[in-house]
């Protein structure tokens, strides 16, 4: 007598989460550029909707700011045309230039993301929010002086277990994805732990 075997759950059946978690894996292989900068474009814009939130939460009634709708905009445009499509080809790059029959290629791999890559994506991100937000070279330029070291070096302080962890044991596929989840929580950090300028 043969074993009745399980049925198949109808789809009507099936969790969201589960659907939903499909639904992203097809698309990661049939359209992976476009999935990863949409996904970078929504966690971007989400990241910047929470960290205003926290940072209103945090300051008085009287001296806290409204919700700027403009700013998650612009991260989303970031995430979008960026963070989505360049590091979805670095990722790809990085597996062919240091595979991992290659000797100390998870080195290789770090040394030139963190070397390179991560300095040139920080100077992109200060130039495209800047033409974002309507402002001039004038102004980039006294951006870059103020800021732009002590971001890297804070990049450089913050990322870097991250990004070994990512270029050395994250299927490529995911790869985007696992630094969008990280920077997500990251900003979220950061403004939950900034000074508040009431006190």
């Amino acid at each position: 007598m043969p074993l009745a075997s399980k049925p198949i759950m109808e789809p009507e059946h099936v969790p969201v989460p589960t659907v939903l978690l499909r639904t992203y894996l097809q698309l990661l292989h049939s359209r992976p550029v476009l999935t990863k900068a949409l996904t970078s474009a929504l966690l971007s814009a989400l990241g910047n909707l929470l960290s205003q939130s926290i940072e209103r939460r945090r300051q008085s009634k009287s001296s806290a700011k409204s919700v700027d709708l403009v700013s998650p905009l612009r991260f989303a445009a970031y995430g979008l045309f960026f963070t989505g499509p360049l590091s979805h080809y670095f990722y790809l790059f990085l597996e062919q230039w240091a595979p991992s029959s290659v000797p100390l290629a998870g080195l290789r791999r770090l040394l030139l993301e963190r070397l390179i890559i991560a300095p040139a994506f920080l100077l992109l991100f200060f130039i495209v929010m800047n033409l974002l937000e309507g402002k001039n070279l004038k102004s980039l330029n006294r951006t870059l002086k103020d800021s732009y070291w002590s971001a890297l070096k804070m990049n450089w302080k913050v990322w870097t277990p991250f990004q070994f962890i990512n270029v050395n044991y994250i299927p490529v596929q995911f790869r985007v994805l696992f630094a969008n989840i990280v920077a997500f929580f990251w900003f979220t950090y950061l403004a939950s732990t900034r000074k508040n300028p009431d006190n």
